[in-house]
């Protein structure tokens, strides 16, 4: 057994039928590479099944505490069917994007069974009419709890069930993996028992850890090397209210090496700070067309990843964030490029005064009890509508591989991102690049975003308009090639005109123009 961390168990509790906290993705594959030119849906439950010793997720399921008086744990789930998770269905004809868009959001907004190992998998074939990919290709859209995994984490699951090469070589490593038997309510009860004796050493621990952090905060503040701005609550916008139990799912590719060429234009962006700023593009458009812009910058939160490399196997989220102005109210995309890229060192500055891994923490300090009780009580009485947002959405960044994949054979061809919204928090847009490529996902509540088409061409104008003002000539970096400015010539001084009077009048010498 292995105890959730209460940042893990946060989601647990945050899940209610209109709100299913799981994130995963959507990989295009093309058959033709596997062997035999083909896959059949038994290759693939053969290929998972001799990979699911790759990452402990597979086959560990949630055992709750009686009245959420303790975290969740972990056990080997001693009923594990392989074939409940892996299911297999297919699009009518013509099968385009359109179809898969909301054959992927129908399949996001079905909450996980918490009774069983909390993942799925489902196979969606006949994509036969998608430009850019050959007839017959199909996609596996994975879905996997946010307890279970953050981003990081997501991507070593990914790896257990993806190869290098198509010849589907059995891993080396044999299975030596062991069921668990149920743990018995006195046992839970006991457990707890003595984990909340130890919560306030635990409270004490963090405080003590912060408080250098936070003094280290104040002075950097005084002085003026860090702004607290960041801090400021959001504006309220048709994303931030009550979520409903429908979603919608898109996605936008790029070519990687046209952002990397815009990022360049600013000195110190990142490919981060584009992302971000494409994202703040689109949601002005989006919302100056319903009528409904703030005056105000949108906020966008940006997951961070605390995992340490001995880490990459662990369970559960090793996360902290930071909150970014998106530029909204700039209508210059290269101007806004640099008003995210300022926030976002400042907010990094912020995050690493007090510590990244110290603020992933914080959630600690509410025992759990508290927090299950917390989170259910937010959703039923619907405070999402009587307070500022904290932030307008979520940008969450998740690095790709570079080298092409392989499942049961088949070449992936393209990975897109899908992720929970929840009340007060209606639009996430996870970004995963893969190869040459980055791609600006999107999951939204339906009632929220009814028009998705309109908001993923938004994302395209967006980034075509920041990518016209980065190859301009102006849009070069400040004092290149820039001759220096010719200095003004001197007006010449006027001859004063003599005046006939009795006394000769004082010859008085005139002001260049401009000069005082």
């Amino acid at each position: 057994m292995q105890q959730l961390s209460a940042q893990d168990a946060s989601f647990v509790y945050l899940e209610t039928p209109h709100t299913p906290m799981h994130i995963g993705s959507v990989g295009i594959y093309d058959p033709s590479t596997a062997p035999g030119g083909f896959v059949r849906f038994k290759d693939i439950l053969r290929f998972i099944a001799s990979r699911l010793p790759g990452a402990r997720s597979f086959r560990q399921r949630l055992v709750r505490v009686p009245f959420d008086v303790d975290h969740p744990y972990w056990i080997e789930d001693p009923e594990f069917d392989l074939e409940f998770h892996v299911r297999h269905i297919a699009l009518p004809k013509p099968g385009d994007w359109r179809q898969l868009c909301i054959q992927v959001a129908r399949l996001h907004a079905r909450p996980l069974d918490l009774s069983k190992p909390l993942w799925e998998f489902t196979v969606v074939e006949g994509l036969d009419n998608i430009p850019g990919l050959p007839p017959g290709c199909f996609a596996l859209v994975s879905k996997v709890h946010h307890a279970a995994i953050d981003g990081m984490s997501g991507v070593e699951m990914s790896a257990a069930v993806h190869d290098l090469d198509p010849s589907m070589a059995e891993p080396d490593k044999p299975d030596s993996w062991q069921p668990e038997n149920m743990p018995g309510v006195a046992d839970l009860l006991t457990r707890s028992y003595f984990n909340n004796l130890l919560q306030p050493m635990r409270i004490a621990e963090t405080i003590g850890r912060s408080l250098p952090g936070m003094a280290k905060l104040a002075v950097q503040a005084g002085k003026g090397d860090v702004s607290l701005k960041n801090t400021r609550t959001a504006p309220k916008t048709r994303f931030n209210g009550k979520v409903s139990a429908h979603r919608v799912w898109d996605a936008v590719p790029f070519k990687l090496a046209e952002v990397r060429a815009v990022k360049d234009v600013v000195p110190g962006a990142t490919v981060n700070d584009v992302i971000l700023t494409v994202v703040g593009g689109a949601l002005r458009t989006y919302l100056l067309d319903k009528g409904e812009l703030p005056k105000e910058t949108l906020t966008a939160m940006a997951p961070i990843s605390v995992r340490q490399e001995g880490e990459k196997a662990a369970l559960g989220n090793l996360v902290s964030a930071m909150v970014v102005g998106l530029g909204t109210q700039i209508a210059d995309p290269l101007e806004r490029l640099r008003f995210v890229h300022g926030e976002a060192v400042n907010s990094k500055a912020m995050t690493n005064a007090v510590g990244a891994r110290t603020l992933a923490d914080y959630s600690k300090l509410i025992p759990s009890g508290l927090a299950g009780l917390g989170a259910r009580l937010y959703t039923r009485v619907g405070a999402a509508n009587m307070h500022a947002p904290a932030f307008n959405c979520v940008v969450t960044n998740i690095p790709g591989p570079r080298v092409p994949l392989y499942f049961c054979g088949a070449k992936m061809l393209a990975m897109y991102g899908t992720a929970p919204v929840f009340d007060s928090m209606g639009l996430i847009n996870p970004v995963y690049s893969y190869g040459d490529t980055i791609a600006i996902s999107f999951t939204a509540d339906r009632d929220m975003l009814p028009d998705p088409d309109n908001y993923a061409q938004a994302l395209r104008d967006s980034f075509e308009a920041l990518k016209a003002a980065a190859t301009q000539p102006a849009a070069k970096p400040a004092n290149e090639n820039k001759p220096a400015p010719k200095p003004r010539a001197a007006a010449k001084p006027r001859a004063a005109k003599p005046k006939t009077t009795a006394k000769p009048a004082a010859r008085r010498t005139p002001r260049a123009k401009g000069v005082k």
